[in-house]
């Protein structure tokens, strides 16, 4: 009969309190995943602890798929740090390099260029219509540490949704026929 047959065998021969056991298992399982999320983000003070490079911008230092870890507080940002922002309209957040601080006078406010590595000129074509700089409310966090490619699997279930329905499919399947 194949694997298949086997699979829908056992879900029929399923009872109601081993159904509700493992929709509540699954429960306990997203619900850790969201506490440990919240977890670094106060550890880390960004709103984003880890994020997916996900253009080759940043090469020869971070590749597509390398995946970031942030940190944020309040020392001065300086030039060197690879920070990941955000722009005013757009969704996706960018990870490149401060290559220019200025420093208001009267208000001691701190305002940032950037540049990816990899790229002929400055960021301020990505920055909103009309910004010349990034300010401190745009920065997300600044890189502290990597791994290298790991986040290939966020970019392909992004590129390729297929490929996430099938995992989100098959790991449901296998938390609800699962027998302990």
């Amino acid at each position: 009969m194949g694997w298949i047959g086997e699979t829908i065998d056992s879900i029929k021969s399923l009872q109601i309190r081993q159904v509700l056991s493992q929709v509540i298992s699954l429960g306990m399982i997203v619900t850790s995943a969201l506490i440990i999320w919240k977890g670094l983000m106060c550890l880390t003070g960004s709103e984003s602890p880890v994020v997916v490079v996900l253009s080759g911008s940043m090469e020869p230092g971070f590749k597509r798929g390398d995946i970031l870890f942030l940190h944020m507080n309040n020392d001065p940002i300086r030039a060197g740090e690879i920070v990941v922002f955000n722009v005013d309209g757009r969704e996706i957040p960018i990870v490149h390099r401060v290559i220019k601080v200025h420093e208001r006078q009267e208000t001691g406010d701190v305002d940032v260029l950037t540049k990816g590595d990899n790229n002929f000129g400055d960021d301020r074509l990505l920055y909103a219509q009309g910004q010349l700089w990034l300010h401190r409310k745009h920065i997300m966090g600044r890189a502290v540490g990597f791994l290298p490619y790991v986040g290939w699997v966020t970019i392909i279930m992004t590129e390729k949704p297929i490929f996430k329905y099938i995992l989100i499919g098959a790991l449901g399947l296998l938390v609800i026929t699962s027998k302990e």
